[in-house]
């Protein structure tokens, strides 16, 4: 199956304009993420899905001086972007990524990548996977009132292209249309799992009103209190601290980060405060539904 990994980027963020090409480290911020995501060894391929609107003509000029696939669609409905350049690119898996986060694991993706076809987190993959994916959806954190148990700005989900048309065809709400995924997990029931008993990673999975099949990647301890995203420039600023110990040609992995974080704890204070918006808020300026 050809898995994608799809990233939206535009230039009009409302709260830092700009941000996916603002410098970290002397490299514009969208070419940290697309080489951490590459890096990453279930995914096929990486395509920036950006917009029509003028203001991204820059973002699709970077791709394409990078030699990274270019997607432009729709602003206001995320959800059609993402539909039609899993069209065209032929995608059988979906893997959606934002521009904004900066510190994309290669490892966590796979791992949410190997919780969406069922395989066993703990043991390296023998060869490519191979069997039909177990589930329909499946991300590594689920907005409220499920708990987040990852850091902000590790984020990743997953569907099937059967999933994301379905979503297309059916998805009718603002915020639906947005964010892309939310119709696909709305509803799911989870059993109650006790976290000190299990595993640094593990997975919860259940099913939604509608039948989709959902799986949650989770971490113990819980890390949904860390904010590693870029919304504003006290994230920037966080962010650029963090590659300034390690260099921008350095891989560094998620776990690093919070050893640095141990050791300089108040790096996390630079943007403690910053409120994190979540997957039912919807963008005003281009709300048309």
């Amino acid at each position: 199956m050809h898995k994608i990994a799809i990233i939206q980027a535009r230039m009009s963020s409302s709260r830092l304009p700009g941000k996916v090409l603002k410098d970290i480290a002397g490299r514009p911020m969208l070419q940290h993420v697309i080489e951490r995501s590459m890096r990453a060894r279930l995914v096929d391929g990486i395509v920036v899905a950006t917009t029509l609107d003028p203001s991204d003509d820059e973002l699709a000029q970077f791709c394409h001086r990078l030699g990274i696939s270019c997607f432009r669609g729709s602003l206001p409905d995320v959800l059609d972007r993402y539909y039609q350049a899993a069209r065209q690119y032929h995608a059988d898996v979906i893997i959606r990524l934002t521009a904004d986060c900066p510190l994309i694991d290669p490892d966590v993706l796979d791992l949410t990548v190997k919780a969406f076809w069922g395989a066993e987190l703990s043991q390296p993959l023998a060869g490519p996977l191979t069997k039909q994916h177990a589930f329909d959806f499946a991300a590594n954190r689920l907005p409220p009132p499920w708990k987040r148990t990852i850091p902000i700005g590790l984020d990743v989900e997953v569907c099937s292209f059967t999933a994301l048309e379905k979503a297309w065809h059916q998805a009718d709400q603002p915020y639906h249309r947005e964010h892309v995924m939310p119709s696909m997990y709305e509803g799911v029931v989870f059993p109650l799992s006790d976290s000190s008993k299990q595993s640094e990673w593990y997975v919860d999975s259940g099913q939604t009103p509608h039948g989709s099949k959902v799986a949650l990647l989770n971490h113990a301890p819980d890390l949904g209190s860390l904010r590693w995203t870029v919304d504003t420039p006290a994230d920037l600023e966080f962010v650029r601290q963090v590659y300034a110990n390690y260099g921008a040609y350095q891989v560094f992995g998620w776990q690093d980060v919070l050893a640095l974080l141990k050791a300089e704890p108040e790096l996390a204070m630079i943007n403690a405060g910053v409120a994190h918006n979540t997957a039912f808020d919807v963008d005003q300026r281009t709300a048309r539904y």
